[in-house]
């Protein structure tokens, strides 16, 4: 019998239900366990005085809970999928359905429609819900847990706009100055100006105080020299731009992150890994999730001797590998070994063909 105009039978929006119903408990149980240990592991930083409960709440947990679900919604979904199919294996449910002329491949259809709502959902918190958030979170950890601010900086070069370099010899951001200041324009290969500067103060939204300068500006037979004391101007560049701390990528949304990535190329900043690495794991994310839950159903699919317990094993231990494959293919993203987008999707490519292979040996 089945549904009008879907195409589903009622078997499969019971392994719908199931299986969402799973992962959503799955996800509630993991976040009570992980918030208790999180909490006593920072419970010393929670107990100063200048740290209040609206905080501690509002601030870091309100916002920890929902990146932590989706860092770890393949894990989710994988032990969602083993949990279910196990349960179904056990009760001698496969085989009946197999038994009915199902292919496993028809089976798998009801798991995919899962995944892909899981995975869209989480597409979209963590490209665009997110990241906004997490401001606060970071905020809270470097304000009172452990400062990952990045406010001091030194030999800065930067493309301000087409034949225009800006260079800082040193920068603090806790004063908003820096020191040794030059910018150089280009007509081609021709240097037709140059600025320096004793010192230069950030004011905010592109303003910038010149101070102590010396413009020269070079002609075909003679050159101009003009000094000041202090200058007003604008600059298409901020701090951030150059003061990149670790977890500045977490809190852009995918668009932001394309657009500084491609404005940080432009202007020859090379340090931009890590906004790569999250961008493209954004995406790469999305085809985890259908190879974690095809993985998890075609090991479960059949009675083993072990029980459940012995699927579950083995379903961690693969998705703890897939965890720490990926963090050690970024590790070699980061030192410029590969590229961010390589080394993000290998994981996947090799999962997949594991994927297939377990898949090959499915029961039909």
């Amino acid at each position: 019998m089945k549904l009008k105009g879907l195409g589903l039978k009622i078997v499969d929006w019971y392994i719908i239900r199931q299986f969402l119903g799973t992962f959503v408990f799955s996800i509630v149980l993991m976040i009570a366990i992980t918030v208790v240990f999180d909490a006593n592991e920072k419970l010393d930083y929670f107990l100063k005085p200048e740290v209040t409960v609206h905080e501690i709440v509002f601030d870091y947990y309100f916002n920890f809970i929902p990146y932590f679900i989706s860092l770890f919604s393949p894990l989710f979904i994988f032990i969602s999928a083993i949990f279910l199919t196990s349960n179904l294996a056990g009760r001698s449910e496969i085989i009946a359905i197999l038994s009915n002329g199902i292919s496993f491949r028809r089976l798998l259809l009801p798991y995919i429609i899962s995944a892909g709502l899981i995975a869209g959902c989480n597409f979209v918190l963590t490209g665009y819900v997110i990241p906004p958030a997490s401001i606060a979170r970071i905020d809270f950890q470097n304000k009172y847990i452990k400062n990952k601010k990045v406010d001091y900086g030194r030999n800065i070069q930067l493309e301000v706009e087409p034949g225009v370099f800006a260079y800082f010899d040193s920068y603090r951001d806790g004063s908003k100055m820096g020191y040794r200041f030059s910018l150089d324009r280009f007509e081609g290969n021709t240097l037709v100006s140059r600025l320096t500067a004793s010192s230069i103060r950030y004011d905010s939204l592109y303003r910038w105080t010149i101070i102590d300068y010396v413009i020269r500006d070079f002609g075909e037979k003679h050159e101009r020299i003009t000094s000041g004391t202090r200058m007003d101007t604008t600059l298409t560049f901020m701090p951030s731009d150059f003061l990149i701390s670790e977890n500045d990528c977490q809190t852009m949304t995918s668009s932001q992150l394309a657009r500084h990535i491609s404005r940080q190329k432009q202007r020859g900043i090379g340090n931009v890994q890590l906004f790569e690495i999250e961008y493209h794991q954004r995406y790469a994310t999305i085809l985890s999730f259908f190879i974690m839950t095809v993985i998890g159903v075609t090991l479960s699919a059949r009675r083993m001797k072990g029980g459940m317990g012995l699927n579950i094993g083995i379903g961690i231990g693969l998705s703890f590998s897939y965890i720490l494959f990926s963090k050690i293919t970024s590790s070699f993203a980061i030192s410029g070994s590969v590229s961010p987008a390589v080394a993000v999707w290998i994981p996947n490519i090799i999962y997949g063909f594991i994927t297939v292979f377990l898949y090959r040996r499915a029961p039909n």
